[in-house]
């Protein structure tokens, strides 16, 4: 029994040994600056300014006539020889696009986001694949967003790595151990 709890204790120390030996790396990226650096941004920025003229406007404009035309009816001499019937249901319809206009901002902007995330969605996931994959062959257990940072080392800034893995240029600015063009401060 004695010599149990020695082999117990032994391997115990051991145990203890290697967990204080082994640490956890933890790395940190900006994964907005790596979404920028994508190519496919560009593109799908076009496709959104051209989505908010064609879509979004398109249907404000046919909303707001619509507006106007049922709103002319219902003001016109001649709605005094509509029915009660058909005068109240404008009336009606008339207050739905009132409402439906008066909250149009917060629709046009919920229409916006569904089709940005839709197209940003492959990016996204070609991104966090490369992160994913950059952790993996660099030995990171952890990977967290640069802004949750309040101190970090460069060498656990995993920027580089994934803008190489994605083949994605990343400007002077942007690389370790940058400096500032000298005489470039506020005069």
């Amino acid at each position: 029994m004695k010599k149990l709890k020695v082999v117990v204790a032994a391997v115990c120390l051991v145990l203890v040994a290697n967990v204080s030996q082994a640490q956890t790396k933890i790395g940190y990226i900006d994964a907005e600056t790596v979404l920028y650096l994508m190519p496919d941004v560009a593109k799908i920025d076009t496709q959104m300014r051209q989505y908010q003229v064609d879509s979004i406007g398109a249907e404000y404009t046919n909303l707001m006539q619509n507006y106007q035309h049922k709103d002319s009816i219902i003001r016109a001499d001649s709605a005094k020889k509509l029915a009660p019937a058909v005068r109240t249901q404008y009336e009606r319809d008339l207050q739905q696009l009132t409402q439906t206009l008066t909250s149009w901002q917060e629709i046009a902007q919920q229409a916006y986001q569904n089709k940005q995330n839709q197209l940003l969605a492959p990016v996204m996931k070609k991104i966090n694949d490369a992160i994913n994959a950059v952790a993996k062959e660099k030995g990171y257990a952890y990977v967290l967003t640069r802004e949750s940072l309040l101190v970090a080392p460069d060498s656990d800034n995993l920027l580089m790595a994934v803008a190489a893995k994605l083949k994605v240029t990343v400007p002077p600015q942007l690389q370790p151990g940058y400096k500032a063009p000298a005489g470039g401060g506020i005069r």
